[in-house]
Formats: structure tokens, C-alpha cells, sequence
């Protein structure tokens, strides 16, 4: 399928109602050492740290 500049419009339309932003910011050098983790994991760098948050509220919540 073809990128249109309607369809990405559309996509941004969507995701801004379907999803929050989160930044973080991290020293110099350490997103690489995050991303390689991921990678190992074969997950995205938001998947992996998404995970990793999920995962630390359900061992607050017990």
C-alpha cells in the first residue's frame, strides 16, 4: 500500500486519541545499551520499556 499524506494525517488523527505521550530522557550512551536490551528481547524500545513499567506496578499492587 502507498503512503499517502491523507492516510498519515489519518494515522496521527487516530493515535493521538488512542495514545499518551511519554518522554524520557536518559544520559548520553545509555539508549543504545536500552535499545541493544530490547533487541535481545526482540521487542521495540517502547515495548520493552512499557513492559518493564507494567511489570513494576503489578509488583506494587501485590
Amino acid at each position: 500500500m502507498a503512503y499517502t499524506k491523507a492516510g498519515g494525517e489519518a494515522v496521527n488523527r487516530y493515535s493521538k486519541k488512542a495514545y499518551d505521550d511519554l518522554r524520557i530522557r536518559v544520559k548520553k550512551g545509555e539508549k543504545e545499551i536500552i535499545q541493544a536490551r530490547a533487541k535481545e528481547l526482540d521487542k521495540s524500545l517502547n515495548q520493552y520499556v512499557t513492559d518493564l513499567i507494567k511489570e513494576d506496578i503489578k509488583k506494587s499492587n501485590t
